[in-house]
């Protein structure tokens, strides 16, 4: 059983390896996971997902390749003939009508009942409230309504009321081809931070405590050792408005993650392209500009560089003095970005755009061109290899 499933997982593009499956293999001789399905699940998801990203593909092969399989409902399932699920109307009932429907009274009173059903019930049920079938009350079945049930056959969910449903996916916003979530976005930025040891010496040491007082025959020799912070120190230069407005939300979003993922962020605004300002606060972003002189001046090129900007605007603008869509630039937007890039050698542009916009807007092969093809579409997966790039 476990061999094709680990083939199917290989399959969808899981990274799993024969030590994963191995090592689930133990486990299971073990008897870690009892007799209990849903304890299989979370063992092998355990086992054999390397990456918190794959979460959600790996409920998507799990449940296909175990589509039927229930906790303690396996060998009650297959008794079940389709017939009995086929859909052939679906139940819609007030609020009125749905409270003077009662609940079994549990889970072990359910499993019970159903349980009795199989062995009572010999044909099709549609309506009604007792039998295994379709647009009914009954606890069991497709397409009805009843406040403490087990779904069988159903497609989706409609009333969220099912108290065992295998399909029900538990991490939808990891699949790594999705647009990001706050959440998802630390997961990713996660990869960059590296912590040092920073300040006084305020933290204990155990291994060392442990090893210095074992060699002093057990006269304690208590070890110090300061405390690890974030060193990792990001530069983060955001386009805002015009086309950007699209993906306001997105920005945002990643704004958001980044602050609280970086103790060294410091971050800046562009319209369009970068050019000889950039500037901290929009409202403010015609009086108080920061010049991107002083910028790569006053940050050490330590600091990994992070574009975050659709790229998306006349070719102009990044080939030209005076292309700016707002003022007169005397030097072309391509000279400060070289400028930039020599400053900060660790610098990378996620694009919010859909990768397969990218080849039939003539600006984003400039901007891709100027960063050697550091450009990462604003997913999941891209954020991760742009993560990978700026290590």
């Amino acid at each position: 059983m476990l061999i094709p499933f680990f083939y199917m997982l290989r399959e969808g593009g899981m990274k799993t390896s024969v030590t994963e499956l191995l090592t689930l293999h133990e486990a299971l001789q073990a008897g870690l996971a009892g007799q209990s399905v849903d304890d299989f699940y979370f063992l092998a998801r355990a086992a054999l997902v390397k990456d918190e990203s794959h979460l959600d593909r790996f409920d998507r092969i799990f449940g296909a390749y175990f589509k039927g399989v229930d906790d303690s409902l396996s060998d009650l399932m297959q008794d079940i003939p389709e017939e009995w699920l086929r859909r052939q109307a679906e139940l819609s009932l007030s609020e009125e009508e749905r409270a003077l429907i009662e609940s079994m009274g549990g889970f072990d009173e359910l499993m019970k009942a159903l349980q009795e059903r199989l062995d009572e019930q010999d044909e099709r049920h549609e309506g009604g409230n007792k039998w295994i079938g379709t647009a009914g009350t009954s606890p069991f079945g497709a397409y009805g309504f009843n406040p403490e049930g087990v779904r069988i056959g159903q497609e989706g969910s409609r009333n969220r009321s099912a108290v065992k449903v295998w399909d029900k996916r538990e991490y939808r916003d990891l699949d790594d081809s999705v647009e990001l979530g706050t959440r998802n976005i630390k997961v990713a930025l996660r990869r960059l931070r590296k912590f040092a040891r920073e300040g006084a010496a305020d933290q204990l040491d155990l291994d060392d405590t442990i090893d210095k007082t074992a060699r002093n025959a057990g006269l304690l020799d208590i070890r110090m050792i300061p405390e690890r912070h974030n060193a990792v120190k990001v530069l983060l230069c955001l386009d805002i408005g015009g086309s950007m407005d699209d993906h306001v939300r997105i920005c945002e979003e990643m704004f958001s993650a980044a602050r609280s993922e970086f103790k060294h962020l410091e971050y800046f605004y562009f319209h369009n392209f970068v050019y000889e300002n950039m500037w901290k606060d929009n409202r403010r972003r015609q009086s108080e500009k920061t010049s991107t002189l002083d910028i790569t001046h006053k940050y050490a090129s330590d600091y990994k560089l992070v574009f975050v900007g659709d790229a998306t605007m006349s070719p102009y603008e990044i080939a030209y003095p005076g292309g700016s869509v707002e003022h007169w630039n005397e030097e072309a937007g391509a000279v400060w970005m070289q400028r930039l890039l020599r400053t900060y050698p660790k610098a990378i542009w996620l694009n919010p755009e859909p990768q397969a916009r990218w080849d039939y807007t003539p600006s984003v092969k400039l901007v891709r061109d100027l960063m050697d093809d550091r450009m990462y579409p604003l997913t999941i997966a891209g954020l991760d290899d742009g993560i990978r790039s700026l290590r």
